[in-house]
Parts: C-alpha cells; structure tokens; sequence
C-alpha cells in the first residue's frame, strides 16, 4: 500500500489507537504494538527480511519492530533512567524543595508556570527536551507542592518551553541541520537570533494553553489547595534541614553545562582532545552520569547514603512503565518511516509550493505527525524544500532563517503517541494517556499554529525593512 490509501490508513491507525487506550482501556504498550505490527503489514513491509536483486535487504517487520524498540531505549533509555534516579535522590534529600524555594523567591509565588515555562526554554537551547523534561520534572514537582499550584499547568508549561527552544535554535541538532541544509551553516548567530523572535508567540499560546488546561485536567499527583501548607510544613519537619543551594543546583547544574559545552564544540568545530573530551562528557548518558555522582553527594553529606540502594531499586520500578511504552511510540515511528509514506510526500512537495513561508511548515506538520520525531522531521523537511528556496522565493540569509522557523514550526505539530516526548511528559507528569493528548498533543498543535504566524508575522516585519 502507498500514496493517498497509505496516508488514509495511517489516520485510521492513530484513531483505532487512541480509542484503544481511551475508550477500550487497552493499556498503552500494547495498543501501540498492535497497531504499529498491523500498520506495517497494511504499509507493504515484508513478513521477513528479503534479499533484493542488486544484493540490498529490505526488513522484514520483525526487524523494523526490534529496530524502532531498541532505538529509543538507545537513544533515550538510559537518560530516563538516570535522569529519574537524580530526581529521587534530589526528592530524597530534600533538594529538590530547596530549588523550588529559590525559584519561588526569585519569580514570586504568583507567577510558578511562568517560571518554569522560561526555565524550560532556557535549558532545551542546549538540552533536547526529552532530557530537559526528566532533569528538571523534581524541580516542578516540588514547586507544585510549595505553591499549591496545578500540576498539569505546570507540566505543560514546562513542556511547552522545552519544546519551543528544541525546534527553534540550535545548538539543538534540527535546527542545526535545517541551517545547514539551507546554506546557513555559517550564519548560526543569525538563526539563533531569529529562533529567539520566532519563539515569542509560542511560548505566549503554551503559557496561556497551560493555564486554561490546568483547571480542567487534575494529575495523579495533584494536591488539594488546602492540604499545601500542612504537606509543605510537614516536608520541611521530614527533612529537618534542607541541602545548600549549590548542593542542591549541582546535579542539574552540572550535566546541563556539560551538554552545552558537548553542543557548542560541535558547533564551533573544535578538533582534537578537547573536541574529544567535550563530545564524551556532553553526551546526555554521560553528563547525567555526572549528574547522578554529585546526587550520591549530596546524598551522603545529608546522612542518608544507606538510601541509595532503595532509591535505585524504586526509580528502576518507576520508569520500567515509562521506557516500554516510549520504546512503543519508536515502533510506531519506525514503521512509518519504513514505509512508503515518506517518499510520497517528498515525490508530492511541489503541490504545496504556492503556500510560501507555510509550504515548509504544513510539510514538516505532515512529517512530525506522522513519524514522531521532531528531528527527523526538521531533516527531512529541509532536504526537500533546500532545492526550491529559489521557486519559493527565499533568497536572503534572513529569508533562509525564517524557513527553519517555519520548519521548526511545523515539527512541533503535533506530538502523540509515536513522539517519545509525548509519554515522557505524559508520564512524569502523573496523567493518563486520554489526559496527554488533552494537554501535551493540543498544547503543541496551538504552539505550531502559533509558531508559523510569528513567522510570518516576521517575514512582513523583515520585508518591509528591505532584508527579504
């Protein structure tokens, strides 16, 4: 199956799965792999490996279900787990409220999803947010319970701010890429520039969807307005005295720099044993593992080492749900990357071209929706429209620019069940599936919408003045 039934069927797949795991309560792992195995089968994928006549092989869907499975416990799992793992032993010691207190104190108590919504933007610049979602998960947690604000506002306005900085500006990878596939590799202080004027209206729309959202929607883990005080008193009483600030910001801290430094050396194209050195200790694997030796630390300063063993053990307990269903959302991707599906929409770009500054944002949307990964998308998209910048009229460096923020744009529309982001939020967040797509999928179709009329927005701005 290819072309327009291809994508017809791809649509009734994601309906199917989502009224399996809402209104069936078919739990999520296996919703996702069912549909994923029957989406392969309908998309053409042979039942096993096939040895092609010019000596090539095509996988058979046993092979592309491992693949998309090991693939996300490759590149996120081990995050997960270490990232998870520093939050415990930060809740454990009490460093996490600590970090709540300082924020509190430097924004006020009645602006919190402000807070953490900038807070996000500003780690995601140089942290995929995936990673910035776990790390920075105690941190919300702990505001929640020092506020009394709503958990989901707080989730999603986190979310929403680590999402808009990974699809606008780079170091993050697509934008990187997207730059670079548009003649921009060496203007990547100009993208940066731009990404941070694109990133005004979503970051407006995500802060506003957060807070509608967040009363209506509660979280397992949402207290009672009434029950803030005594709980917060009664955590200071647990902990007896809370860890130095420094100590409490060091296995956050510390793994975020050392990711910035691993994304600026690759960006600066440092060579030899400091490019080296750098790119081992910014891999988030690494940095996190850095992040989860000050914890020990910290931990031990505190008095509470013989803990340590059961918090491992507990948070081990905790993400197991979290990484298997995220790995599900990777066969989901990978299967539809594996398809013909990709290849339809590449062969087809040229119906949109009329569209202008929104051709590469609705093909970007099509491609986030239907693969899962922002990244992939932002590559993707770029490789197709890099050869007709020309026919769409973008010809200046700014124009350039604008079409990696449309780019970026239309990679946040939208993530669901096939974005391993969805479930990270998701779950760390203490919601249902049915809650995620109320928050976490809308929150990011409005930030798309919003994130493609900034640009164009930008694109009359920067037209006027002559630099179009």
């Amino acid at each position: 199956m290819t072309g327009i039934p291809l994508i017809i069927a791809f649509v009734i797949a994601i309906v199917v799965m989502i009224l399996m795991i809402s209104k069936f309560k078919i739990h999520p792992f296996i919703s996702i792999m069912l549909v994923s195995l029957v989406l392969g089968l309908l998309a053409g994928i042979p039942l096993a490996d096939v040895t092609n006549a010019d000596g090539t092989k095509t996988s058979g869907i046993a092979t592309v279900i491992g693949q998309g499975f090991s693939g996300t416990f490759t590149s996120i799992g081990i995050v997960i787990i270490l990232g998870a793992l520093v939050g415990s032993i930060l809740e454990a010691t009490g460093g996490a409220l600590k970090l709540a207190d300082m924020m509190i104190k430097l924004v006020g108590k009645k602006h919190p999803e402000l807070a953490v919504e900038l807070m996000g933007w500003i780690v995601s610049i140089p942290v995929f947010c995936d990673s910035g979602f776990v790390i920075l998960n105690p941190i919300r947690k702990a505001i929640v319970q020092r506020t009394g604000a709503s958990s989901v506002m707080l989730t999603v306005a986190l979310a929403c701010g680590l999402y808009v900085s990974h699809v606008f500006i780079p170091p993050t990878p697509g934008p990187i890429a997207a730059a670079g596939s548009l003649g921009l590799a060496d203007d990547l202080l100009l993208v940066m520039g731009v990404g941070v004027l694109a990133s005004i209206l979503p970051l407006i729309a995500g802060l506003a969807y957060a807070k509608f959202i967040g009363k209506r929607v509660k979280s397992g883990d949402e207290a009672d307005a009434g029950e803030v005080v005594k709980t917060y008193d009664e955590l200071l009483a647990e902990y007896g005295k809370l860890p130095s600030g420094w100590m409490a910001l060091a296995p956050i801290v510390v793994p975020i720099i050392l990711m910035a430094l691993g994304s600026i050396s690759s960006m600066a194209g440092w060579t030899g044993v400091l490019r080296s050195v750098c790119a081992f200790l910014g891999a988030p694997m690494i940095a996190l593992a850095v992040g989860v030796v000050f914890a020990v630390v910290e931990l031990s300063a505190m008095g509470r080492l013989d803990r340590f063993y059961q918090l491992t053990e507990d948070t081990l307990k905790t993400v197991g749900p979290i990484l298997f269903i995220t790995a599900a959302g990777g066969v989901l991707g990978k299967v539809i990357s594996s398809s013909d599906m990709v290849n339809f929409i590449k062969t087809n770009a040229t119906v949109f071209e009329a569209l202008g500054i929104f051709f590469p944002f609705i093909l970007a949307a099509i491609l986030k929706t239907a693969q899962g990964s922002s990244t992939v998308a932002i590559t993707t998209t770029a490789g197709i429209v890099a050869p007709i910048m020309t026919t769409l009229g973008f010809t200046t460096p700014v124009a350039a620019a604008l079409v990696v923020m449309a780019i970026g744009a239309g990679a946040m529309t939208v993530s669901h069940a096939n974005d391993s982001y969805f479930w990270v939020v998701t779950n760390f967040g203490a919601m249902q599936p049915d809650q995620g797509y109320r928050t976490q999928t809308v929150a990011t179709g409005i930030m798309g919408v919003a994130g493609v009329v900034g640009v164009w927005i930008l694109t009359l701005i920067f037209g006027a003045a002559g630099m179009m």
